[in-house]
């Protein structure tokens, strides 16, 4: 029976890395489900639902050649689900603020207290290295609902951040 993995793999960018390692899992006969794949500073991450037939550590001897000849480093770890058990956000969140230590921190503190279930965050440091800024795209689920979140958002305003907030039509179809 084949099982769900969360395959992570980390390394310097460079081409190629999404063809070689899509290839060798495939040519291993896995099935992939979600991805997130993304350039962090130098590096290159992708985080991908692996459905293999064998073991985790079977899954890692299969992707560790191309790995190796890459220099990338790989974790792999059963999943806890499979695709589209997953929960659909119905607010995307934006802030945008000077960077400094912990913005991060104050902000999804903040956004938790008012109730918001986090479910996929994007940042990156945009300016100059003399006045970066922070931005942060952030979408939820506003559990304890809308209004709380504004207030949350209204202290983060205080602070000097930009921060808006939109409501997701989540019907589908």
């Amino acid at each position: 029976m084949k099982k769900w993995f969360v395959l992570t793999v980390v390394g310097a960018d460079r081409p190629g890395i999404v063809a070689h390692l899509t290839a060798a899992l495939y040519d291993g006969g896995c099935n992939l489900g979600e991805a997130s794949m993304l350039r962090l500073g130098g590096n290159f991450t992708i985080m991908v639902m692996v459905q293999h037939q064998g073991t985790a550590h079977q899954l890692q001897q299969l992707v560790q050649p191309v790995a190796e000849s890459l220099g990338l480093r790989v974790h792999v770890d059963v999943s806890q689900g499979g695709p589209h058990q997953h929960l659909e956000p119905d607010v995307i969140i934006r802030i945008a603020g000077a960077d400094r230590t912990g913005i991060v921190a104050r902000v999804t503190q903040l956004l938790a207290s008012a109730g918001l279930n986090i479910l996929n965050l994007e940042s990156d440091v945009a300016g100059t290295v003399q006045q970066p800024l922070y931005i942060m795209h952030i979408e939820g689920q506003a559990v304890a609902g809308v209004a709380a979140l504004e207030s949350a958002l209204q202290i983060i305003r205080r602070d000097g951040v930009d921060a808006t907030l939109q409501r997701i039509d989540t019907v589908i179809g």
